[in-house]
C-alpha cells in the first residue's frame, strides 16, 4: 500500500483539518508507532499506528462525510473542548451522529455562519489563503464613521504589521452615535475585521459573519444547525476551484 502524508491521514480521520493536522506536528503531538515524525514523513493507512496526543487516528475504509452551516451565537468559542471551560460550538451538535469539527473560526463575541464538517481536504480548502474564499460581515460600529475611514478600510489598513487586502465595505445605515456596515473580505486573518475598525479609531460593537462564498446564513436563528444542500454544496466547491 502507497504511504501518504501524515497531515493528509489525519485529516481524512474525520479529526481535524489538514492544516491543524500540521501545526499538531510541528508542535511535537504526533506519534507514528510510538516515534514523534515531522512535517512531510508519510505512513500507511490503517497499517501504522499514528496518534495525536496519545489519541488513536481510525481509517474508515468508507465514511460518511458531512457538511454543517450553523448559526454561531455569541459566547461560544469555535473550539473542540476549551482549557477554560467556556462554552464550545460542538455542544450544540450534541445529538448530531457523527464527530464534525468547525472550519475556520469566530471568536467569542462574534456570531453567524459557521461551517462544520469532518472532511478534512474540504476544511483546508476553505481556509487557504490561495482559494481567497470571501467571507461577509455585518459589522456595528461607533460612533460613527466618516470617508476618510470608508476608503482607509476599503483599500486596506496595516494590522500586525502587515496591511490587509482591499475589501469591499457599505454603508447599510446609519443613526446617530451608531453605524451598520457590510464588509467583504477575501482573507482569514486572526480577528481581522475587529482589527481593521479598530485601526481606523471605529469601536466594534457587534460582528456577524452573513455568508461565506456563495453560502448565505439566511433565516437559520441562533444555536441552530443545518446539513448544506446538494446545491450549496456544488456552489462552494465551485468557488474554491476556481
Amino acid at each position: 500500500m502507497e504511504k501518504v502524508r501524515i497531515q493528509k491521514i489525519i485529516a481524512e480521520s474525520g479529526m481535524c483539518s489538514r492544516r491543524k493536522a500540521e501545526e499538531f506536528i510541528a508542535a511535537g503531538k504526533v506519534k507514528v508507532n510510538g516515534h514523534p515524525c515531522s512535517l512531510g514523513d508519510k505512513a500507511i493507512p490503517g497499517k501504522d499506528l499514528i496518534t495525536v496526543d496519545g489519541n488513536k487516528i481510525l481509517v474508515a475504509k468508507r465514511r460518511n462525510l458531512y457538511y454543517i452551516m450553523l448559526h454561531k451565537p455569541r459566547g461560544y468559542v469555535t473550539t473542540m473542548n476549551d482549557e477554560l471551560d467556556r462554552k464550545c460550538v460542538t455542544e450544540l451538535l450534541s445529538d448530531f451522529p457523527e464527530r464534525v469539527y468547525p472550519v475556520g473560526r469566530l471568536d467569542k463575541n462574534s456570531e453567524g455562519l459557521l461551517l462544520l464538517t469532518n472532511d478534512g481536504n474540504f476544511a483546508n480548502d476553505i481556509m487557504h489563503p490561495s482559494k481567497h474564499v470571501s467571507k461577509t460581515y455585518r459589522v456595528t460600529v461607533r460612533p460613527d464613521i466618516n470617508d476618510e475611514q470608508l476608503v482607509q478600510l476599503a483599500s486596506g489598513v496595516v494590522i500586525d504589521g502587515r496591511k490587509t487586502a482591499e475589501c469591499s465595505v457599505v454603508v447599510l445605515d446609519k443613526q446617530p452615535g451608531r453605524v451598520v456596515l457590510q464588509m467583504t473580505i477575501h482573507e482569514g486573518r486572526n480577528r481581522q475585521i475587529r482589527k481593521m475598525c479598530e485601526a481606523v479609531g471605529l469601536e466594534v460593537a457587534r460582528l456577524k459573519r452573513t455568508a461565506i462564498g456563495p453560502l448565505k446564513l439566511g433565516m437559520l436563528q441562533p444555536g441552530e444547525y443545518r446539513e448544506l444542500k446538494p446545491d450549496e454544496l456544488r456552489a462552494i466547491r465551485t468557488a474554491i476551484s476556481k
